[in-house]
């Protein structure tokens, strides 16, 4: 008896093992006519096909799928007729489909993640719904008298859903923030051109979910997506506060004219036709010292392709900068502002934290902002390994 019940154990616990690695999708389609359904894996946003299951004259199909961490899938019938489902190694996914399309009317159980974007996506239909609805009695409004007074309170209705959508993506954001789930709400589009968190300032929602989701999911291919993206757009805020300032001072040129250790100055438009990494450093910190080192690596795998490095320096001491620029063997372009106590050109490029960067392309433009580590490599890699 005791045998019997420790083969059952083993039986048991090599079962559980098994299953871990896998999920499973099992479900019911009502009043469709096709003969296949199709299971996608999303490779970020490419859907890949990864499964096909006849569906049985009962309308049922199944499928069991590898899985080593939680991803995102497509199920459906086309590009234009499916749900979205965020699947766990271990989940029995359970699903029944009775609408017209798969995603107006289904159930879903047993999947936490897979609940999670089907409540999005139900809020998100209700609400494009809503000003669909609006923007047909506001078409016709439009041809009626009245429509002075109509048509602005209308407007104003069309601008409250939206408000209203994005108010509830930032809740669910907030509520999920350690769930893969949080990804979606952050790239729901309520139309082909407009994401619901459109406000600038929603940015730091992206970062809030980058942040906590790298910690939870490192390896997921979707988080390290999105850690670029986040990356993409602080590049691009920052670029969009450099073009304000030479807006606001159109006397000033974001061209450094610094000396070198030597005592020569250097324009940085004397370096057009290259790519140029343009810094801000201080020998007292220590994360610009341990930035040197990995920019020395760098500049040796692509200097000799085009690649140069217009270094900047705003200690006070000009001894300690000649010192580090000589000890740490930095053979790029070193140089100093004039008055460091005055750094006029850290302030027009509005340097806030050191190290600070600057990459601008063969025409001078600049093209990102404080790209570091593995960002910058691979910004790097991609303009010089193409």
């Amino acid at each position: 008896m005791k045998r019997i019940l420790f083969l059952l154990a083993v039986v048991l616990i090599f079962s559980s093992c098994r299953h871990k690695g896998t999920f499973s999708v099992k479900g019911v389609v009502k009043g469709r006519t096709e003969k296949h359904i199709y299971l996608n894996r999303l490779d970020v946003n490419t859907p890949m096909l990864l499964d096909s299951s006849k569906i049985s004259s009962n309308g049922k199909f199944s499928f069991r799928i590898k899985a080593s961490e939680g991803d995102f899938y497509q199920l459906g019938f086309s590009t234009a007729d499916f749900i979205t489902l965020l699947a766990e190694p271990g989940e029995k996914i359970e699903l029944s489909f009775g609408g017209k399309n798969l995603f107006e009317n289904y159930t879903v159980r047993g999947s936490k993640g897979s609940e999670k974007l089907q409540m999005l996506d139900l809020k998100l239909n209700e609400t494009k719904s809503k000003l669909d609805s609006l923007r047909t009695i506001y078409n016709k409004a439009s041809l009626e008298p009245g429509f002075d007074v109509k048509g602005p309170e209308l407007e104003a209705d069309f601008s409250a859903l939206i408000k209203e959508q994005r108010k509830k993506n930032i809740e669910f954001i907030i509520t999920n923030i350690n769930s893969l789930a949080s990804i979606k709400a952050l790239y729901q589009k309520i139309n082909p051109d407009t994401y619901v968190l459109y406000d600038p300032k929603d940015l730091q929602y992206l970062k809030i979910v980058t942040d906590s989701l790298t910690h939870h999911f490192p390896n997921s291919k979707h988080v390290q997506a999105l850690a670029r993206d986040f990356a993409k757009e602080m590049n691009q805020m920052y670029a969009n506060q450099i073009e304000q300032i030479t807006k606001d001072l159109p006397q000033t040129k974001l061209d450094p004219n610094l000396k070198d250790t030597n005592g020569k100055r250097i324009a940085l438009s004397s370096l057009k036709g290259k790519f140029v990494l343009l810094t801000f450093w201080s020998v007292r910190s220590n994360d610009c010292i341990q930035e040197n080192l990995q920019l020395k690596e760098y500049y040796k795998m692509y200097s000799k392709k085009g690649f140069e490095i217009y270094q900047i320096n705003i200690d006070e001491n000009e001894a300690d900068w000649k010192t580090a620029v000589k000890f740490d063997e930095l053979q790029w372009i070193n140089t100093r502002e004039d008055d460091p106590a005055n750094p006029r050109n850290a302030i027009i490029f509005n340097v806030k934290t050191l190290p600070a960067n600057y990459l601008f392309d063969k025409e001078s433009k600049i093209i990102a902002t404080n790209l570091h580590g593995k960002f910058l490599q691979l910004k790097l890699e991609q303009l010089f390994n193409k």
